[in-house]
């Protein structure tokens, strides 16, 4: 046995002790940063797997690791086959349970451009420090081992989003295990290897295994804290739908000195194109997009309660202004948006070439809310392409269609997902908020419908059951963007929250 294991078991037997088999906050505190600092080796070959779904490659060893990570703490594992790569399911059973806690997991991950990283290796995981400039430094990964500032950053890619979290999850079972507490509840994991494209498998995965993840409620160890980082739950998030826009101009790139006031650009028609989408303020310009949201009197009080600090936000964006969409930044958060998420037509920079180019694209998403419905949102956005006098395509326009139409552009949509929401009034809810109280000594806050969105409505929708996530990374972690990072602090606390809500009596 290590000698760091004799120490965490001393440390155990030695809090057992002293608290009579009570586990406090406080305790937690000290099981939290013991087993964080027993976790790091593990953690750095966990997050050194590359997990970019696009290839589906990568993610088989992410699997392979997941089923012994788990079988290690007492699960059975199985896998769910599906059109491409496999879902994972860790089940386990515990006496006198007489419900059943399905928790998800999100295990791949964004793509990487290791041009943008500030480290040797996007994957393998270095840990930093902020030097007195705001600029991050590599410190040695042995530093884990002696005192823990708890601002210390560890940059990988997925670490926030969402490797952490697996981790937190994984030493809250070794925490359970050790100190032989048995929970009220049975357990269900269900590991998603392809989150990052949509989770395109998952409805019809939950349909097929239903009966595998029969469960009584739904908890998503996944997403950021509020904004101040303070322990948070949040009841809903919104769905998603993309858009591939592709407006076509000249069969081939021609020169902008010879060919310019006679063959159309379609980066000029792209762009008008989509500025008509939206009004200056920010607000969708496509009629009917709102129709159907109403924030009551109700609900207003209850967004009211989370304690955003608007100029803070604000100036930590390097923003002026926001959008003129809610009267405040939670209430923002109850419409459908509508976004761009990267154009491209050509080259810039010095790769900049005096031409028209032939296309010009647009990759645009909805994140949808509650009330609306995927597919009726991008017909609204369909429509109003074709109303601005657009044929449009699902394909590269034959010759025919080139030579009979002045404006064409090839228009790909997929929902991913929709949106789901649960009442703060309800058993999960009751539940989540006593084990936070139980680790913080206060309530967490509370969020009606965060702003990202995860592919949960097809648990909801499915099993019938309700769903409230837990988010636990910092709220700066760059997720998404290269140099993502993870607090330790937040890691420690992320250990701390699901250690306390595990051992809450349902």
């Amino acid at each position: 046995m290590k000698i760091k294991d004799v120490f965490t078991k001393s440390l155990i037997f030695l809090i057992l002790f002293m608290t009579t088999m009570v586990v406090d906050g406080q305790n937690l505190d000290a099981l939290a940063l013991s087993y964080a600092k027993d976790s790091f080796d593990e953690l750095y070959e966990f997050f050194s797997l590359p997990n970019d779904a696009n290839d589906p490659s990568e993610i088989e060893p992410n699997v392979k690791w997941c089923e012994r990570a788990f079988k290690q703490r007492g699960f059975n594992t199985k896998r769910l086959e599906t059109e491409t790569v496999p879902l994972l399911l860790a089940s386990r059973s515990f006496p006198n349970a007489n419900k059943t806690v399905l928790v998800y997991l999100q295990v791949d991950g964004q793509p990487v451009d290791s041009t943008k990283w500030f480290q040797p290796n996007p994957y393998i995981p270095v840990l930093k420090t902020q030097n007195a400039q705001g600029n991050w430094d590599i410190i040695p990964w042995s530093h884990l081992q002696g005192d823990i500032n708890p601002d210390w950053r560890i940059f990988s890619r997925s670490a926030s989003d969402a490797r952490g979290p697996d981790m937190m999850f994984l030493k809250a079972m070794d925490i359970l295990n050790d100190l032989d507490v048995q929970p009220n509840f049975n357990i269900k994991v269900i590991m998603d290897f392809e989150e990052e494209l949509g989770s395109p498998q998952l409805p019809n995965a939950v349909k097929a295994y239903k009966e595998e993840l029969k469960a009584d409620m739904l908890v998503i160890f996944d997403g950021p804290r509020h904004l101040s980082n303070a322990p948070t739950l949040v009841y809903g998030a919104r769905g998603i739908a993309t858009i591939s826009l592709e407006v076509f101009g000249p069969r081939v790139p021609l020169h902008s000195g010879n060919y310019g006031n006679y063959a159309p650009n379609p980066a000029m028609k792209l762009s008008q194109l989509l500025s008509g989408m939206w009004f200056d303020d920010g607000r969708v310009a496509i009629p009917r997009w709102y129709d159907g949201i109403i924030i009551s009197d109700e609900v207003k009080s209850v967004l009211k309660q989370v304690p955003d600090d608007e100029p803070q936000i604000q100036k930590n964006f390097g923003i002026a202004s926001t959008d003129n969409i809610g009267s405040n930044f939670q209430e923002a958060m109850q419409y459908p948006a509508l976004g761009i998420l990267g154009l491209k037509a050509a080259w810039v920079g010095n790769e900049r070439r005096t031409i028209i180019p032939a296309t010009a694209i647009a990759e645009l998403n909805i994140r949808l809310v509650k009330e609306t419905d995927g597919e009726h949102m991008v017909k609204l956005v369909k429509d109003y392409i074709q109303d601005q006098g657009y044929y449009l395509v699902d394909h590269e326009p034959t010759e025919e269609e080139r030579m009979s139409h002045n404006k064409i552009a090839r228009f790909n949509a997929k929902v991913s997902y929709g949106a789901y929401r649960t009442d703060f009034d309800t058993e999960i809810g009751a539940w989540l908020r006593r084990g936070m109280y139980s680790a913080f000594g206060h309530e967490p806050i509370q969020i009606r419908t965060g702003g990202g969105s995860i592919p949960i409505s097809p648990f909801v929708i499915t099993l019938g059951i309700p769903a409230v996530a837990v988010p636990t990374v910092n709220p700066d972690n760059n997720q998404h963007s290269p140099n993502e990072n993870i607090r330790l602090g937040n890691y420690i606390d992320g250990i701390k929250t699901i250690t306390a809500i595990l051992m809450e009596k349902l």
